[in-house]
């Protein structure tokens, strides 16, 4: 039965591999902490300012996301709230699927599970590696994401970059038009929003996380004592 386990774990290796490295391009490891909240306010505020125009997050709402947060509702509703007027409404946008299909080809999707579709990894190095390409509609294309067809929303934070190489599937680039962020900066900056999408993502993970300890040891304990009562019962019978 154990050769049998091993064997069936070992024979889905390379589809695992194969969906967390799509096409062989190498990711990099955001190091994501959920518990870091001035972090994730910070990935909210980017997230608003860059992505909301196009993307929404329909499982998320306002009011949770300033609890999970740490905000007031005042705080939400003056600096994060520009796509609904109640602060328990999920953060939707105001533009409709067919006109943003009409405008970009296809409607741009929900971003509320991307990151349990994608994994943090691939988010993290999708945002850092928009570079030009005169051939595309939008003037970029994306190391991670080929043939991407949304334009580089963050261009003015990161600059302008161009591919210089891509061996071995570690792509290099060079900068041809400086932003308003250095390299260091802006790498920090994708960082939180990626924890904040990993968040929305999952919003009860570290709730989840804490009870699972309090379960495991519930678990020990209650092995201990059956144990000990097992022993008890069957002490008579050898």
């Amino acid at each position: 039965m154990k050769k049998l386990i091993l064997g069936f774990c070992l024979a889905l290796t390379p589809v695992f591999a194969a969906y967390a490295n799509e096409g062989g391009v190498h990711l990099e490891d955001p190091a994501v902490d959920l518990s870091d909240q001035a972090s994730l306010q910070r990935g909210a505020r980017l997230f608003v300012n860059y992505c909301m125009g196009c993307h929404s997050l329909k499982y998320e709402r306002y009011n949770r996301m300033a609890k999970d947060l740490g905000l007031s509702k005042q705080a939400v509703k003056e600096n994060l709230m520009f796509t609904a007027d109640k602060i328990g409404e999920p953060m939707a946008i105001n533009m409709r699927g067919d006109q943003a299909a009409a405008w970009f080809g296809a409607a741009p999707p929900d971003l509320s599970l991307i990151t349990r579709r994608r994994g943090e990894d691939w988010i993290y190095t999708y945002l850092r590696s928009f570079y030009k390409d005169d051939s595309r509609p939008w003037g970029v294309n994306n190391t991670v994401f080929p043939q991407v067809g949304m334009p580089h929303v963050l261009w003015e934070l990161q600059g302008v970059q161009r591919l210089v190489s891509e061996e071995g599937g570690k792509p290099e680039f060079e900068l041809v038009q400086a932003g308003s962020m250095d390299k260091e900066t802006f790498d920090s900056a994708m960082r939180d929003l990626t924890a904040f999408l990993a968040y929305v993502a999952e919003p009860i993970k570290l709730e989840r996380q804490r009870l699972g300890v309090w379960v495991l040891l519930f678990i020990a304990v209650f092995f201990v004592l059956a144990y000990m009562l097992k022993k008890e019962y069957w002490k008579d019978v050898h």
